[in-house]
């Protein structure tokens, strides 16, 4: 064994050559053996000092294995994934749901409406019940296809007749008023509305390709009421009606048949 002269190049009494620090003084003298197996104690006493813990069992060995733990590795990585993607179709679909509930600029209508004009179609026609010239009551249902003109406050008589002469034969014009009509019975069909006799035709001449109009009386306004239309104004209130009750189109402000003529083809 080397004396303490020869402890790795130190100088004799401990000195730090190279102006190193010495060693702690608690550590005492250090002496390194020239054979390494004279350690052989100390080095069995340090690994009984990390075997304290319990053995390792074959099932810890062979989860330790390289291979094993790449595998395990792959799995985990393997079972994360769909969870992420349960996790973002989650997000996405909150997030859809507060956009759809979050208010948003309000929206330009599509198309321009025209004044005096509602687009079609503009729902089914209300079934009501009005007066005849005969006292009875009617149903307006009952007459479809039909062009209703809403004749309060109008001298309607050339509208009346114009239509009457460009619709079809299987479609009625029903002249419709609150307060009555009069008519010129010996002309027939030319009959103007007037608000102020309170009165309908109770007769009046046939015309000769069978096509006439249809008087009658809504004492209640409701038809204009429930389509929401304007008040009289001089002009009539066209509704153009299917025979499934359709309204085909509604012209608020109607003054001559060449405002509901490209809609009589629809009926």
């Amino acid at each position: 064994m080397a004396g303490a002269s020869d402890n790795g190049g130190r100088p004799p009494g401990g000195g730090s050559p190279d102006d190193l620090p010495d060693f702690p003084e608690e550590w005492g003298v250090i002496v390194i053996p020239d054979d390494l197996s004279e350690l052989a104690d100390e080095v069995e006493a340090v690994r009984a000092e990390l075997r304290t813990g319990p053995p390792l069992t074959g099932w810890q060995l062979f989860v330790r294995r390289p291979g094993v733990r790449r595998l395990r590795r792959f799995g985990t990585l393997l079972m994360r994934t769909p969870a992420l993607i349960v996790s973002v179709a989650v997000l996405v679909t909150v997030a859809s749901l507060f956009a759809s509930a979050w208010p948003g600029p309000a929206r330009q209508p599509a198309t321009q409406r025209t004044a005096g004009t509602t687009p079609s179609p503009a729902g089914k026609l209300p079934a009501l019940d009005m007066i005849g010239t005969d006292g009875q009551s009617v149903s307006i249902l009952s007459s479809l296809p039909a062009v209703l003109l809403l004749t309060d406050g109008c001298d309607c008589a050339r509208l009346l007749d114009d239509t009457v002469a460009a619709i079809d034969p299987g479609v009625t014009v029903l002249a419709i008023t609150t307060a009555g009509v009069s008519a010129d019975v010996s002309t027939g069909v030319s009959a103007g509305p007037s608000a102020a006799t309170g009165v309908l035709p109770t007769t009046r001449t046939p015309r000769a390709d069978g096509k006439n109009v249809t008087f009658l009386q809504d004492r209640t306004d409701t038809l204009r009421t429930q389509l929401d239309l304007s008040d009289p104004d001089g002009t009539a209130a066209a509704i153009l009606v299917n025979r499934t009750g359709d309204i085909v189109r509604i012209h608020a402000r109607t003054a001559s048949i060449e405002t509901i003529r490209p809609d009589l083809a629809r009926l």
